[in-house]
């Protein structure tokens, strides 16, 4: 099949960035002097709402039905958001956030082969910039062709809003790209969209439901393997068999 661009989501795919998400989230609550806690358990079940505010509202309707919401809920909501963004983003800048195995030399190899890049993602722009420049290098978030991520479509995953807009960015069609995710939620947005998807899964998602996806992998630790059962062996530039 001729693949003319791969779609990548961030958080759980390119980096292992799920448990600095939570951990940002409780210096957050912290410092707010919330007394909220989220422990592994908890965030599991949370990461089935994307979006980090949508999270937080999600948290409070479902798990604090007596919390008094301030008159200003909705900027509440943002700036404890915006704080946690802060210690996240702080997280990245020191190096402690590492880049899923294989991920680097899958992304080269797709380069090398003349395929177009992009990511589709809920996560916040600077997010994604701080992560690609720490990963992958100083210049690499010109090797993407569209990104798309934050709040830039109406509706986050799972619906196919973000796939939309990167592929009218890219001008293609579905058909001409595939997408690599790591969660239930993406799968159902990369699908929704029309574009064969695959999985690595992460600690959180590795129990959810993949069903309709084209493969499902632990990590891209090993390539050879990746390709083989995929049938996405490099043979040409813009062609994978």
């Amino acid at each position: 099949m001729t693949i003319k661009a791969i779609i990548l989501d961030v958080d759980g795919t390119l980096a292992d960035t799920e448990d600095a998400h939570r951990i940002s989230f409780n210096k957050a609550f912290a410092e707010n002097h919330l007394g909220w806690n989220w422990d592994v358990a908890l965030y599991g079940r949370l990461l089935t709402v994307t979006g980090g505010k949508e999270r937080i509202q999600y948290f409070v309707e479902t798990c604090l039905p007596d919390f008094q919401k301030p008159a200003d809920y909705e900027s509440f909501v943002k700036n404890l958001h915006l704080a946690k963004t802060g210690h996240y983003t702080a997280m990245l800048r020191g190096g402690r956030i590492p880049m899923r195995p294989g991920i680097g030399q899958f992304i080269n190899d797709s380069r090398q082969a003349g395929i177009a890049l992009a990511i589709a993602t809920t996560t916040s722009p600077e997010n994604v910039s701080i992560l690609l420049q720490q990963g992958l290098g100083a210049d690499s978030e010109s090797w993407f062709a569209a990104i798309g991520c934050g709040d830039i479509v109406p509706h986050k995953k799972p619906a196919p809003d973000i796939y939309h807009w990167v592929l009218d960015k890219l001008g293609l069609d579905a058909a001409d790209c595939i997408a690599l995710e790591d969660s239930e939620n993406g799968l159902r947005s990369s699908l929704a969209a029309g574009i064969k998807t695959f999985i690595t899964t992460s600690h959180y998602t590795r129990n959810q439901d993949f069903t309709g996806a084209a493969a499902v992998f632990d990590d891209l630790n090993d390539l050879g393997h990746f390709y083989r059962i995929t049938g996405l062996a490099l043979s040409k530039p813009g062609v994978f068999v």
